[in-house]
């Protein structure tokens, strides 16, 4: 009943939005329902709390390849993932009275849908259900990013990445089909440890991990309000499947080399995200980063940890997306965004280093992505007011409505690491989230000293008078173009026309390894 009572005030807002805005286009009213709707989901998910609740339909045609028929079921992980995503949905229709396109019912409608879909898809209970879930999500993204294509060639990267997706909603079923066909049940209670790996390598490859590739257009029309929803609701209901991945279930000698490619992700998407000009730019790393400790996580028996990163990749990603209009007291309180991806103690994060060991060479990379990633957060909450979007010619309402989002954002990334889960309220692995802030101050310290740290677009200015440092500044700037082609090259083959092709050979390379080297 709580799963319908929320999913069903989505659903109908957004419906009665959409007729609104086709009877009457010029209905200056649409925002308040959009919101009414969306708070109102929000709060109703706090009924959630500590309450277990079973959803399941029992009419289901294809019994014969599928046993499991549709089952929604809440527990304190979903919950996490349910309340994230809910908060950044009502977050953006807040934020958007001050965006240069007010009104537009449409992406209203657009939000609450995904969010819709994203909450089906954090209570899902068997991989049938998720894949169904994750098939509607990419069906909805196909269509709003042809919708706003303008050039042909990023057309075909929407395909793309359709299809990318796609492959890993049939990796997720066959790993149902093969639990089933070992011995174990087709859901994520007891599934076999063969059929994790692939669940595994279905979230990873949906989120650009595993293999390392691109998932989302690098260009988009789709910038902060929708395009965040979009992004940021899709990345939430792929890393959903990690933390449903029994931890016991990863006991296979793949996975230190898994946890090894994992780490070269995570530094990939942490040294491009360090270095990307603005945020909106550097999302697609964010999201390739973020994903990589979730992922991580999983493969050290962690669950809750990979839980933690996922909700901290949708909260403190979302603010930063959404924070747009220059105001030095919301800028300053972002602060709390960057403690809650620390992984110090009571923090979001805290949890994300804890579990198993792993392989311990592994480490030391993903502390240092997750330096990068932190340094690269705080640059880009310390640029300068000027560099951002102005919105001066808003109403005063609109102005004071603007705020109340963000502080929603970041007030949820400090609840969830107090309180309602199984991740709140832990001191975690303390050196590890020590380390990790060590490394990030580390990291902004020299980023102004040395020339490679910054950003693409960032020059230097040669001082009047030669000093003895000029000489390790043009070596240094040697060693950047060198690493800068190596870069180009490497994104040109994610990126560029091959791009599906790389990533079908890495794909079944990937799977003919698994199916030579485990019994």
């Amino acid at each position: 009943m709580f799963i319908l009572i929320t999913v069903g005030i989505l659903f109908i807002t957004a419906l009665f939005v959409l007729i609104l805005r086709i009877v009457q286009p010029t209905a200056g009213y649409s925002w308040l329902i959009a919101a009414s709707g969306a708070f109102l989901a929000w709060a109703s998910v706090f009924a959630w709390t500590n309450k277990s609740d079973r959803l399941q339909f029992l009419i289901w045609q294809p019994a014969s390849l599928f046993a499991q028929s549709p089952t929604f079921t809440t527990d304190p992980i979903a919950w996490a993932y349910a309340l994230s995503m809910l908060t950044l949905t009502l977050s953006v229709i807040l934020t958007s009275v001050v965006r240069s396109n007010f009104p537009s019912a449409l992406s209203w409608v657009g939000a609450l849908a995904l969010c819709s879909l994203g909450t089906l898809a954090a209570v899902a209970d068997n991989p049938v259900t998720l894949a169904l879930i994750w098939a509607a999500i990419d069906l909805v993204d196909l269509i709003v990013q042809l919708r706003f294509v303008e050039e042909p060639t990023l057309g075909e990267r929407v395909v793309t990445s359709f299809a990318t997706r796609i492959t890993g909603a049939m990796l997720l079923l066959w790993a149902s089909v093969l639990s089933a066909a070992q011995g174990g049940t087709p859901d994520f209670h007891a599934i076999t440890s063969q059929a994790s790996l692939f669940l595994l390598l279905a979230a990873a490859l949906r989120i650009g991990v595993l293999p390392l590739h691109l998932p989302y257009p690098g260009k988009t029309a789709l910038r902060r309000g929708f395009g965040t929803v979009l992004r940021m609701i899709s990345a939430g209901s792929s890393l959903i499947l990690l933390a449903r991945i029994p931890g016991e279930s990863i006991a296979s000698p793949l996975a230190p080399y898994l946890l090894a490619l994992v780490a070269l992700a995570a530094l990939y998407g942490g040294w491009m995200w360090l270095r990307a000009p603005d945020e909106l730019t550097g999302r697609p790393f964010w999201l390739i980063g973020v994903g990589s400790l979730a992922v991580a996580a999983t493969l050290r028996a962690n669950p809750i940890g990979a839980a933690a990163w996922s909700c901290a990749l949708i909260l403190c990603g979302g603010v930063l997306f959404l924070s747009s209009e220059p105001n030095k007291w919301l800028a300053r309180s972002l602060w709390i965004a960057v403690f809650g991806m620390s992984a110090l103690p009571f923090s979001l994060t805290s949890t994300g280093w804890s579990g198993g060991t792993g392989f311990f060479l592994t480490w030391l990379p993903l502390l240092l992505a997750q330096a990068m990633l932190l340094a690269g957060f705080i640059r880009h909450i310390l640029r300068p007011p000027a560099s951002r979007e102005i919105y001066e010619d808003q109403p005063l309402w609109g102005k004071n409505i603007y705020p109340i989002g963000i502080i929603l954002l970041l007030s949820t990334t400090l609840l969830l690491g107090w309180f309602g889960w199984d991740g709140s309220l832990k001191f975690g692995n303390v050196i590890a989230g020590l380390s990790a802030s060590a490394l990030t101050f580390g990291l902004i310290w020299f980023t102004p000293r040395i020339r490679i740290l910054n950003p693409v677009r960032a020059h230097w200015v040669r001082p009047t008078n030669l000093t003895w440092l000029d000489g390790l500044y043009q070596t240094a700037w040697n060693v950047y173009r060198l690493l800068g082609r190596w870069s180009n090259i490497f994104s040109n083959i994610l990126e560029g026309d091959s791009g599906i092709m790389w990533t079908l050979l890495f794909l079944v390379l990937f799977i003919t390894f698994f199916t030579q080297r485990i019994p």
